[in-house]
């Protein structure tokens, strides 16, 4: 079989040594990346005209379901990918055909957030979705090992799929929504229900290394889409010394929230299942807090250039909200089992004084850096303070 798959520049999808030295993301995977990118830089901006012309619960609700499309695609690619990367030219065709459907979702985010019509997102998310059912099959019929957990996986992929589809086309628009939860809910179960039988094969480092690189993506994209923003609101000539400092303030609050995100390398805990989903699964969080800070920013300058009508508080908390849920995320998910209690409480109270600032007259994203700012340096005490005993252990 190996023979017959080579002579048609095939490799058998067998699972790969979790171990292995030097693992690290692919051209290809870095590529998928910033095709995902795409879609989470339209539902932001999306997030932000509604928020900006007064329609906030429903630009919130819109913009986390939208998300979790991108996320969960984006997740479960890494995952399998983390596993089973044969790069040949199938398993680059396969995953093009999930770019496409990603592009595919990020057209329809538009009429998704403010029309509330999700049968463009939702046919995306399924040629995404079905295109990993192939893979999924390409690795049963390749791995005896593997198959049973691929099959599970096949399987329970389909049928949330078939059901998301009937779900659009069968159910009226209050139905739709309460459905939208039990269905998130199934896609939840699948990787729990196939991983319970054997667990796949992915690489800690790898995948702590691509759950990073996503981060980053999320906030360069942050900063471009501010920076578009600071660039037109500069361009017409008003309210200058408050865009200045307000882009100062971007530029320190997007360094602190990188900062406290590698603060500590994360690979050495994801050797468990269990770690693994706690990990994957609460990393929404972050994701989407990172992916909203743009919008938050915009609906800031909107809100100082005059361009919005949406009280104070309202702009700032859409601005300072995601900072304070990326900056608790990051410590629960990342920090919290690495930092003594005090540290931990202080990253806690900080986090919820960035949230208050929000109700700021003036100054919020200013509170924000500089409590942003406080946080690293503590991380950084705390750093040294845990290689004290190790460095007195060597000179013994």
């Amino acid at each position: 079989m190996t023979d017959a798959l080579s002579r048609i520049g095939l490799r058998r999808m067998t699972g790969r040594d979790p171990g292995q030295p030097g693992r690290v993301a692919t051209p290809l995977e870095l590529l998928f990346d910033l095709v995902f990118v795409v879609a989470v830089s339209q539902a932001s901006q999306n997030l932000h005209h509604l928020i900006r012309d007064g329609h906030v619960g429903q630009g919130v609700l819109a913009y986390l379901m939208v998300f979790f499309a991108i996320w969960w695609a984006w997740m479960n690619f890494t995952w399998f990918a983390s596993a089973f990367d044969t790069d040949d030219w199938l398993y680059r065709v396969m995953t093009i055909v999930q770019m496409a459907g990603v592009l595919v979702l990020a057209a329809g985010v538009h009429t998704a957030m403010v029309e509330l019509d999700y049968l463009t997102v939702t046919w995306g998310y399924v040629l995404m979705r079905l295109a990993m059912v192939g893979q999924w099959l390409r690795a049963a019929a390749s791995d005896p090992e593997s198959r049973p957990t691929a099959l599970r996986f096949a399987v329970g992929i389909t049928i949330v799929q078939v059901l998301w589809i009937g779900r659009i086309y069968l159910l009226d628009e209050v139905a739709q929504l309460w459905s939208f939860f039990v269905l998130v809910a199934a896609e939840f179960l699948v990787p729990v229900w196939a991983e319970s039988h054997r667990r796949t094969s992915w690489h800690p480092v790898h995948i702590a290394e691509r759950f990073g690189l996503f981060t980053l993506l999320l906030l360069g994209e942050s900063l471009l889409a501010s920076a578009n923003a600071m660039i037109d609101a500069l361009a017409g000539g008003e309210r200058i010394p408050q865009l200045l400092a307000l882009a100062a303030s971007g530029v320190v609050v997007t360094a602190g929230m990188w900062w406290l995100y590698f603060a500590r390398e994360q690979h050495g805990r994801l050797r468990s299942l269990r770690a693994g989903f706690a990990f994957g699964y609460l990393h929404y969080l972050i994701f989407a807090a990172a992916g909203a800070v743009s919008s938050g920013v915009e609906v800031e300058i909107d809100e100082i250039t005059g361009h919005t009508e949406i009280a104070h508080a309202t702009a700032g908390l859409a601005l300072t909200l995601p900072i304070a849920l990326f900056v608790v995320s990051a410590w629960a998910i990342l920090l919290r089992p690495t930092l003594a209690g005090g540290a931990s409480a202080a990253i806690v109270v900080a986090a919820s004084l960035i949230a208050a600032s929000g109700l700021l007259p003036v100054g919020e994203y200013a509170v924000s850096a500089l409590l942003l700012s406080g946080i690293v340096v503590l991380l950084e005490v705390a750093a040294i303070k845990e290689t004290r005993p190790t460095e007195r252990a060597r000179t013994r």
